[in-house]
């Protein structure tokens, strides 16, 4: 019902066990008031719309607003369009808790009579399946990070989210459809399907980037990742054994502490803490490790102010922060877009909650263009083979359902 609308948002938890989530089911259609920006002063601008209108407002951040928070630039090409930030105000807002449904609307009963009487339909669709190509070969993907390695080695960074592209161009696909299939086949905590006229957001991502609920900010950075194993101590060993390995743990200590120097540009003196280290979550794909860091945030601050401090995530730079991301817009071979950045919400409240763009299609239906991007973390004890092999696991869900469009 959503997606007859030109802007639409649907944000699901998948009934994750989160002491910071607050629904269930977030879905968002039509625009009354919508603000899009290319380039320039996107957080003054966000900060006025946020002033200015008053609810629940969805929207995404992409991962380029980096050029406006610190001196940098990107010279790789921009495949997707998006802009660089998109919020709107909806029509229509429904927000599920358990079996209780909230419906703001100027008529809410028109609302429910019309969701309960969608006549919902498969599309049918006989689309070929797309044809994905990579901006790396194998090989080049593998001299690549020890290139980067060579950085590291002279001390230029610790680490860094090295990224590379999957695409398909020419590609018709029914965006609803695979969102469905997809969170069907890797629920995650913050998944979500985002529409804004012709592009599209399809994402089964498991991290969120940072939350605020009334005076507490919260960030989840995910750094360490293993497959599961359908023999359950096969799985079990392996999630023991990603708990105690020496690189991951390093990897997610470096993220871990580049969180809290973010942080604490937000935050009252002293109040930045770290509230667990190295746990371990377990997702439908992949068992992760996942860090909680929190702090309470400074009164004079507005919520733009405060994402501004903190973006992009520091699990998808690396550090140090501004090194990390001009080495890997050196490397990398096109420009991430919203890829990296986040999509979320900020409620009436106060409150906001926003997610890591990984795990993520993204589609531009008038270009026919798709694309996923997949990451790991480089160090200097990073295996080239491994970290490949690392991207390939993490976009294997998307290419599952990808291969059966």
């Amino acid at each position: 019902w959503a997606n007859t609308f030109t802007s639409a948002c649907y944000f699901d938890s998948n009934h994750y066990s989160d002491p910071y989530s607050a629904f269930d089911v977030l879905i968002g259609a039509g625009a009354k008031k919508e603000i899009s920006n290319y380039g320039q002063d996107s957080f003054s601008k966000l900060k006025e719309f946020l002033k200015s209108e008053a609810g629940y407002i969805p929207g995404f951040f992409s991962y380029d607003l980096k050029n406006e928070i610190e001196n940098l630039r990107s010279k790789n090409p921009d495949h997707l369009k998006f802009p660089d930030i998109h919020f709107f105000l909806p029509e229509h807002l429904l927000i599920i808790s358990g079996n209780i449904i909230k419906i703001y609307s100027d008529n809410p009963d028109s609302v429910w009579q019309s969701v309960n009487n969608f006549n919902i339909h498969n599309s049918g669709s006989t689309h070929l399946k797309p044809v994905i190509k990579s901006r790396f070969t194998r090989e080049e993907y593998i001299h690549t990070v020890e290139e980067i390695q060579k950085h590291i080695q002279r001390g230029d960074i610790y680490e860094i989210n090295f990224c590379q592209e999957f695409y398909a161009e020419n590609v018709q696909i029914d965006p609803l459809e695979l969102f469905i299939r997809l969170n069907n086949l890797s629920p995650t905590p913050f998944a979500n399907f985002f529409r804004f006229n012709d592009l599209y957001i399809i994402s089964a991502t498991p991290e969120r980037f940072l939350s605020r609920k009334k005076n507490k900010l919260i960030s989840q950075p995910i750094k360490g990742t293993t497959s599961r194993n359908d023999d359950r101590k096969i799985d079990e060993i392996r999630k023991e054994q990603l708990l105690n390995d020496e690189k991951e743990r390093a990897e997610n200590v470096m993220i871990v502490d580049l969180v809290r120097n973010d942080l604490t540009k937000s935050a009252k003196q002293g109040s930045v803490r770290v509230e667990e280290l190295f746990g371990i979550y377990s997702f439908k794909q992949v068992h992760q490790l996942i860090s909680t860091i929190v702090c309470e945030a400074r009164e004079d601050l507005s919520n733009a102010d405060i994402i501004a401090n903190t973006f992009p995530m520091g699990s998808m730079t690396g550090a140090p922060k501004i090194r990390a991301m001009q080495l890997a817009d050196q490397y990398e071979r096109s420009k991430r877009g919203v890829y990296s950045g986040a999509v979320g919400y900020f409620s009436p409240d106060g409150d906001f909650d926003f997610n890591v763009v990984i795990r993520t299609i993204l589609y531009n239906s008038s270009l026919n263009y798709l694309s996923f991007h997949t990451g790991s973390a480089i160090t200097l004890d990073s295996d080239p083979v491994k970290e490949y092999e690392e991207c390939i696991l993490k976009g294997k869900a998307i290419t599952k359902v990808l291969s059966q469009s």
